[in-house]
């Protein structure tokens, strides 16, 4: 899954609005934060950062179908 679509799905199964998070980045307009999600900007590590302090997840849930820290803590058990 495309890192856009990604955070959508995880802002959508927050019930968080893309308004809430343009503003808690400092857009002036939504429509510039979804274009992060539609895959018509790229996102920075920083955006990628914040916008997973907003979502209240691991910035890892972006990036891989499990959480890293979970897997190497079953791993090494």
């Amino acid at each position: 899954m495309e890192l856009g679509k990604k955070i959508r799905s995880l802002r959508e199964a927050r019930g968080i609005t893309a308004t809430f998070i343009a503003k808690k980045l400092g857009y002036k307009y939504v429509s510039s934060y979804t274009r992060l999600e539609n895959g018509d900007s790229t996102i920075s590590l920083e955006q990628a950062k914040k916008i997973a302090d907003i979502l209240n997840v691991d910035i890892n849930d972006f990036f891989y179908k499990e959480n890293l820290r979970k897997t190497h803590k079953e791993d090494s058990a």
